[in-house]
């Protein structure tokens, strides 16, 4: 936090990430920090503090409190739902639980009266808004030196300010899209209530990156870039060469094997063009070799990091002077794993964060780890890297390990990679590739009796998965037309070999995630 920042404490909402996600898009940059750590951080460039939802009560014994430094550090507040009636509860105020708790729009009514704290907080927008409820309980009583700045339609407190000090609570959340005039909300907080300059531009974030290289790095140190040929690796290629200078920074394109059709030519010669300095390693024999007998998708993922890890050991063996190993890790990466130190559990080790060893021989430098993707696609617009790949579909580091339910075998993954192939060029042909925002085929370990010329069969079924997203964070399901799926399930059944069932998931994240293991 080395810049002007919104300081995030997690509860443990599903939209705590959303909050950040939307406040940088305004040019707020923000970060997420754990609610209930006792530690004090540094607060020299912090302007403002945001506590989060929570699926919790403040009447629980066990819920969380607010850290001590927060209200101390006289910076301005903003308690949103859970947040509220955390900032309500400690300060004296009552919270009750509802009969019925409100979910859903609800039209917010502003009081006729407030501070200036509550009229530069809901300048520019109206009463009568839209707002989005997700709570169980409310503020009955208010503490002391607050007052009320707005009602939901059904009676209950739903925004609240300090006379004197620049503390807010709402009890809808603003950084929801159901919340018309949330983002005017969060701006109102940002730039008016924190004094924030809205900076949080491509530009900047290119300056701030290189300004941390700069800082960081002695100009002996030699960095090797772990490339994939996905939109993050990739972007960040283009980033420290532009900064830093191609033998600076060598890329190396490990072929785990596990990549779609064709992936690994056509990969390594897109890289080429972009003026980086990239070598190829095949090494899908040793990954598939460690993976042999896995079926656990955890045990998959860290064994996959293990050995990329091992494959840059060994390389960096055989060479002289390089310093430190460079990823394209991303925020959403490091939260699934649970690497901001909050309530979150671990959804899934990615293997570029919960798949590391402890120890690293190369010092590790990862240029993106608190920026989202779609923060990535706009840094590499800026840069000037062609748009068919700063707008290709994600596909996991782990590749078609992770697309394979259970162990894996030479001959699923080749069943898995034309099933694939299949999908993914019926997306383009059908004009549907760019509409959706990540697309596969999972193969499952399911078999089911199918007939064909005639014939009984008991083959595997597959599963398509396309969804609409921006961050990984949330995702709903990408909805593709029935003739195209049949289509599509009609090709795979007779071009795939070991197939002979093809469903479509249509489970949005929550509570599924995008990929299945």
């Amino acid at each position: 936090m080395e810049k002007p920042t919104l300081l995030i404490c997690d509860y443990g909402s599903q939209y705590t990430f959303l909050i950040a996600r939307k406040l940088r898009e305004l040019g707020a940059y923000s970060e997420i920090i754990d609610g209930r750590s006792t530690t004090t951080p540094d607060l020299s460039c912090i302007h403002g503090i945001i506590l989060s939802g929570s699926p919790d009560s403040v009447k629980s014994s066990t819920a969380a409190t607010i850290p001590t430094w927060v209200l101390a550090s006289e910076k301005p507040v903003l308690g949103i739902c859970y947040g509220m009636q955390l900032l309500s509860h400690s300060l004296g105020g009552s919270v009750q639980s509802l009969e019925k708790r409100e979910y859903g729009r609800e039209l917010l009514k502003l009081s006729t009266e407030s501070s200036d704290l509550g009229k530069q907080f809901f300048s520019n927008t109206l009463s009568g808004q839209t707002v989005w409820m997700s709570h169980g309980d409310d503020v009955r009583t208010l503490p002391r030196d607050f007052e009320v700045l707005a009602h939901s339609e059904s009676g209950a407190v739903a925004a609240i300010a300090h006379r004197t000090k620049p503390w807010l609570g709402l009890q809808f959340h603003p950084e929801v899209h159901h919340s018309e005039q949330g983002l005017s909300l969060l701006r109102n907080f940002a730039e008016k209530i924190c004094k924030m300059k809205l900076t949080w531009t491509p530009k900047g974030i290119i300056e701030q990156i290189s300004e941390n290289l700069n800082r960081t790095l002695k100009k002996t140190d030699k960095l090797i870039l772990a490339i994939s040929g996905g939109v993050d690796s990739t972007v960040c290629g283009v980033l420290l060469t532009k900064l830093l200078g191609k033998d600076r920074v060598p890329c190396l394109f490990v072929d785990h094997g596990l990549l779609r059709q064709g992936e690994s030519e056509e990969t390594f010669t897109k890289l080429q063009e972009l003026g980086l300095k990239v070598q190829r390693l095949e090494k899908g024999e040793l990954f598939l070799k460690n993976l042999r007998g896995i079926a656990d998708p955890e045990e998959k993922r860290k064994i996959i990091g293990h050995t990329f890890i091992q494959v840059f050991d060994e390389y960096v063996a055989t060479q002289t002077g390089f310093t430190h190993l460079v990823q394209g890790t991303l925020y959403p990466d490091v939260i699934e794993s649970a690497g901001t130190g909050s309530k979150a559990s671990v959804i899934k080790s990615h293997h570029n964060v919960g798949g590391l060893p402890d120890h690293l021989k190369l010092t590790l430098v990862e240029p993106f780890r608190y920026l989202f993707k779609d923060e990535v696609r706009l840094l590499g617009k800026e840069l000037g890297v062609p748009a068919q790949l700063t707008l290709r579909h994600p596909f996991p580091g782990p590749g078609l390990a992770i697309r394979i339910v259970g162990e894996l075998t030479a001959e699923k993954i080749a069943i898995a990679r034309k099933a694939d192939h299949i999908f993914i060029e019926s997306l383009r042909q059908e004009n549907h590739y760019e509409k959706i925002w990540q697309a596969g085929v999972v193969l499952l370990p399911v078999k089911s009796v199918g007939v064909m010329g005639d014939e009984r069969t008991y083959e595997w079924t597959c599963a398509l998965r396309a969804v609409h997203a921006v961050d990984a964070m949330t995702a709903h399901v990408g909805e593709l037309p029935l003739s195209f799926l049949c289509k599509v399930a009609d090709q795979i059944v007779r071009n795939v070999p070991g197939i002979n069932r093809v469903l479509y998931d249509i489970t949005s994240k929550p509570p599924a995630t995008i990929e299945w293991e």
